[in-house]
């Protein structure tokens, strides 16, 4: 038995905290309901977005790990990132948060 928590709880929740805390939160595409990879876009006031998932680790864990980071010279190239992903992963879930220091909505910071 899979002790993973569903996709679309882990979201729910994710969603709630940033929105008690103040910040805004929304999900920009929905995977599969339960076992769907989740990435999380950390963004404040819509600039310096960053990109996180979960990545395996050599014990078998997996830890949160930033795999985009917005060039604020090229923006187009984040938005491009995340459609590829989205193509490349149909049960991919990604939600943005948008807080100062959203990082510690995952865990870090």
């Amino acid at each position: 038995m899979d002790a993973r928590l569903p996709a679309h709880l882990e979201v729910a929740a994710m969603i709630r905290a940033v929105e008690v805390a103040g910040g805004f939160a929304m999900i920009v595409n929905k995977g599969e309901r339960d076992a769907g990879t989740i990435m999380v876009v950390t963004t404040e006031k819509g600039e310096n977005s960053q990109a996180y998932e979960r990545m395996p680790q050599i014990d078998g864990t997996r830890q949160w790990q930033c795999v985009k980071k917005q060039d604020t010279e090229n923006k187009y190239e984040f938005s491009d990132y995340l459609s590829r992903r989205r193509d490349q992963d149909p049960d991919l879930w990604i939600v943005e948060l948008d807080i100062a220091q959203g990082e510690r909505f995952i865990g870090l910071n």
